[in-house]
């Protein structure tokens, strides 16, 4: 017979939270929305350094949502999800060699979304995915 201790049950019970918190926003989004479109989009600077990652949940088809949502969710949905066929914006940007990459997963109209490139600089980013990688902050 196996007899845990309160030490080993509350390391138990802090090690399954621990690993709740590690799965994140989207672990949760998972559940919460499984059956709708949602991306977990993050934008890391390579030269940033320690906090030099931005992210955020974009959640389409709810009510109430801001101007930069409405945008990013209509290109989405006339690019069928698939964030590379999104048309670039016809700008000039400065030869600035300033690495980002932008990442997105999570799931459109049923299907499993999972993109990952690295652009030249900020600019080229925003210039080739137009509103989606725009986050605030």
């Amino acid at each position: 017979m196996t007899y845990l201790t309160r030490a080993a049950a509350a390391g138990g019970a802090l090690l399954a939270a621990a690993g709740l918190l590690a799965a994140g926003p989207a672990a949760a989004a998972t559940r919460a929305h499984g059956h709708g479109n949602w991306l977990y989009l993050t934008v890391t600077r390579a030269e940033a350094g320690r906090g030099a990652t931005r992210h955020a949940l974009l959640l389409c088809g709810l009510p109430r949502r801001d101007a930069h949502s409405e945008e990013a969710c209509a290109e989405l949905a006339a690019a069928g999800g698939d964030i590379g066929r999104i048309p670039p914006k016809h700008v000039f940007c400065p030869m600035i060699y300033a690495p980002v990459t932008a990442r997105a997963y999570g799931r459109w109209n049923g299907r499993p979304v999972d993109f990952q490139e690295t652009y030249a600089n900020t600019c080229t980013m925003e210039a080739r995915t137009g509103a989606v990688f725009e986050l605030d902050g």
